[in-house]
């Protein structure tokens, strides 16, 4: 979280192997963030909120064997932690809203 939340504010050294692949696809995942989270643009969620987003959504785009309920409560504990009151319910909105509209459109293809 810690380098996903630095390169937010131009610094582009990673700090974790996973730092460059979450950036690599920071398109497509801002991209689901601004659509199952329209009342929120980018530029106005809490940095912190924002870093916990985009790698809760790599996840659940990168690992598909991974149980999309613990990406979501990892996620939701690093919001508790680190983010302030109102984040965790955020984090689990979006994070929710995200996977079920996902999933209506996996189920929705032939």
């Amino acid at each position: 979280m810690q380098a996903i939340f630095a390169w937010q504010f131009g610094n582009p050294k990673p700090i974790s192997p996973d730092s460059p692949q979450i950036i690599t696809k920071i398109k497509k995942i801002d991209q689901l963030i601004s659509q199952y989270a329209p009342k929120w643009p980018l530029e106005k969620i809490n940095k912190v909120d924002l870093a916990i987003l985009r790698i809760a959504i790599w996840e659940i785009i990168s690992f598909p064997d991974v149980p999309q309920k613990v990406i979501i409560d990892e996620a939701v504990e690093l919001a508790k932690e680190f983010g302030s009151d109102s984040s965790a319910s955020f984090i689990n909105g979006v994070l929710g809203t995200t996977i079920n509209q996902n999933s209506k459109k996996e189920n929705d293809q032939p």
